[in-house]
């Protein structure tokens, strides 16, 4: 069903009727619909009715931080109400020849866009659990208290991980200075896996469903190569635009700790071994 608010507010922007929609699989957490229009237009429509009441209202902060000029393309956020988000349509082509180069130096641009300070104007959402955006003087603070440590409390309360598993993971995330090279705070997308990288109408590259704060830039490159990993050449561009550390694919696991314990917090079980094992690597 497409909300009344959604019809109305096409037609009353000149838009027109809708005349065809499709689902649009993917998804996890939402309901992905393409809406075509009379007048010839298409819109992209997320919906979910069981979605914590400000989830899409922080969608849309997230989509417009990351909307700078010289980063990645990010889709304009039309309507939104806590069951439901209209936004733009990216109608997606085949990718360019220099697609992921010009990915690579996109994100590294983007990380380029700093603050004095780690966290977030609001919380936000990470898929659709809770993240806390507290601003933070320290990186190493923000990202063991607010990322590990309080992903590994919700899992020990949900009965996913034991007491004595949730101590291990605060005790690494006691060693992260040990661990993480000084980085500044960046605005970063946040969940930057395979499927939030897209293509836009030029071919270009384009990002969504962020999860949007100013954290540490290793970590959106991190969570590129956890399901799948981007193509090499995004990486070789990425350096060359913006120089890391060496031994920066080495510390990928550490940082994608937070999302293997989110996804056992999501989905259960089934993440256990992956996220004991990563604690087990550093132990």
């Amino acid at each position: 069903m497409i909300p009344a608010a959604v019809i109305d507010w096409l037609v009353e922007n000149g838009y027109g009727n809708v005349e065809s929609s499709r689902q649009v699989g993917g998804g996890c957490i939402n309901n992905g619909v393409l809406l075509w229009t009379s007048e010839g237009n298409s819109f992209f429509l997320k919906t979910n009715p069981q979605a914590p009441e400000d989830m899409f209202a922080r969608e849309v902060e997230g989509l417009e931080a990351l909307g700078v000029e010289d980063g990645p393309r990010v889709p304009t956020p039309y309507l939104h109400t806590s069951d439901f988000l209209l936004m733009e349509d990216l109608a997606p082509v085949s990718r360019t020849s220099d697609y992921w180069d010009d990915f690579g130096r996109k994100m590294a641009a983007l990380h380029n866009h700093t603050s004095e300070r780690f966290g977030f104007e609001h919380d936000n959402y990470i898929g659709s659990t809770p993240q806390p955006n507290p601003w933070t003087d320290d990186g190493y603070e923000f990202f063991s208290q607010h990322r590990l440590i309080f992903q590994a409390e919700m899992a020990a309360r949900r009965g996913l991980l034991s007491s004595k598993e949730a101590g291990q993971v605060e005790q690494l995330a006691n060693r992260l200075r040990d661990l993480v090279p000084e980085q500044p705070a960046s605005l970063i997308h946040g969940d930057l896996w395979g499927g939030n990288a897209m293509i836009d109408e030029k071919g270009a590259p384009a990002i969504i469903d962020p999860a949007a704060h100013y954290g540490w830039s290793e970590a959106d490159l991190a969570m590129t190569a956890l399901f799948g990993g981007f193509n090499d050449r995004f990486y070789s561009a990425y350096i060359e635009s913006r120089p890391i550390p060496s031994g920066w694919r080495n510390r990928f696991s550490l940082y994608n700790l937070y999302h293997l314990l989110n996804h056992l917090n999501l989905f259960g079980r089934g993440y256990h071994g992956q996220v004991m094992g990563v604690v087990r690597r550093y132990m």
